[in-house]
C-alpha cells in the first residue's frame, strides 16, 4: 500500500511516504512556482508514487481553505488566490486512492500533537511563523478544525493599535506585522537594505539596529496575540514552528516580554512557548496522519 503525504506552503511544496507507524518521510521538495504550481505538485506527486498504485493522499495547503469542497484559496500563492480545486485534482490524479485535506496549520497541531511538542497535554497551540502565519488548535486531545477548515487560523488576530494592510482585506493582522515577510518590508522602509527573514535575523544577532527593532516589533505581535488566544482557549502549551520563527534571541525575547506583560490572568500563569520539536518537517508528518487520524469537526 502506498500511502503519499502532500504539503503545499507559500514557499516550497514537498512530498513524503507515509510508513507504517504514521512517520512521513520527505521524498521530494521544490520551490513554489510563480505560475504552474498544479503542473509542479502534479510532478512531484507522480515522481514519489514511482508507478505504484497510490491508496492513500493526505494534504495540509496554506489558506484558508474551503476543506468540505477541497478547495484552498492561499494569500500567498496569486495563481490559486482565487480558489484551486486542489482534492479533485489528486482524485484525478490518482482514481483510486482517497484524499484527505487540511489547513496547514490543522496538520502542524496533528504532528506536533502526536510526534512532537504537544505529545504530553491535551490541549495546545500550534502555530507557524513564515512567510505567513497560520496555526491549529488541539482541545481534548483532538485536533479542531471548525466548519469550513480554518480554525486555528491564528494570522488574522488583531494586533492591538496595529493598522498594517494585511493580505486578507483587513488590517493591523498579525500576519501583517510579525511574518517573515511583512518584517523585511517594515525594515527596509526605514533604511535596511537586506532582502529575506533569515538575513534581518542575522543583522539583529549581530545589532543592527532596524534589523532588532523589526523582530523586536514581531515578538512584541506575536506575544500579544498568543497571550489573548491563550485566555480564549485556556491552553498552557503554545508550539511554535515555521522559518521565521527560528530567528533566535531578537524575536523571541521580546515575545516572552509581551507574554509576560499581557498573559496575566491565573490561569495562565503556567502558560509555556516552545518551538517545535519537528522543525519544517511538521506540517508534512501532519498531512501524512491525516490519512490516519480523522481532526475533530
Amino acid at each position: 500500500m502506498t500511502v503519499l503525504a502532500l504539503d503545499i506552503g507559500a514557499t516550497k511544496i514537498a512530498v513524503g511516504l507515509v510508513g507504517a507507524d504514521g512517520m512521513t518521510h520527505e521524498v521530494g521538495r521544490i520551490q513554489v512556482p510563480p505560475t504552474g504550481v498544479w503542473e509542479a505538485v502534479r510532478g512531484l506527486l507522480l515522481a514519489a508514487a514511482n508507478g505504484s498504485e497510490v491508496d492513500l493522499v493526505g494534504i495540509g495547503s496554506c489558506g484558508p481553505v474551503d476543506a468540505p469542497a477541497g478547495i484552498t484559496t492561499p494569500l500567498n500563492i496569486p495563481e490559486w488566490r482565487d480558489g484551486f480545486a486542489l482534492v479533485p485534482a489528486v482524485q484525478e490524479l490518482f482514481p483510486g486512492a482517497t484524499v484527505r485535506f487540511a489547513i496547514d496549520g490543522v496538520c502542524l497541531a496533528l504532528a506536533e500533537r502526536h510526534f512532537g511538542a504537544a505529545r504530553e497535554t491535551p490541549d495546545a497551540l500550534a502555530m507557524t511563523v513564515s512567510s505567513g502565519i497560520g496555526g491549529g488548535v488541539i482541545v481534548g486531545g483532538m485536533v479542531a478544525v471548525g466548519h469550513t477548515g480554518n480554525a486555528g487560523h491564528i494570522g488574522h488576530m488583531i494586533v492591538p493599535g496595529s493598522t498594517d494592510p494585511c493580505a486578507c482585506g483587513g488590517v493591523g493582522c498579525v500576519e501583517a506585522v510579525a511574518s517573515g515577510p511583512s518584517s523585511v518590508r517594515w525594515a527596509r522602509e526605514r533604511g535596511w537594505h537586506g532582502t529575506t527573514g533569515i538575513e534581518l535575523a542575522a543583522d539583529a544577532e549581530a545589532g543592527d539596529r532596524v534589523a532588532k527593532a523589526a523582530l523586536r516589533r514581531a515578538g512584541i505581535a506575536l506575544g500579544q496575540v498568543i497571550s489573548s488566544a491563550a485566555a480564549l482557549l485556556d491552553v498552557d502549551l503554545v508550539v511554535i514552528g515555521g522559518g521565521f520563527a527560528q530567528s533566535g534571541e531578537p524575536l523571541w525575547r521580546p515575545l516572552q516580554e509581551a507574554l509576560g506583560a499581557h498573559a496575566r490572568i491565573d490561569f495562565l500563569r503556567d502558560l509555556h512557548v516552545v518551538p517545535s520539536e519537528l522543525g519544517d518537517q511538521a506540517t508534512l508528518v501532519g498531512a501524512g496522519l491525516l490519512t490516519a487520524f480523522a481532526p475533530a469537526s
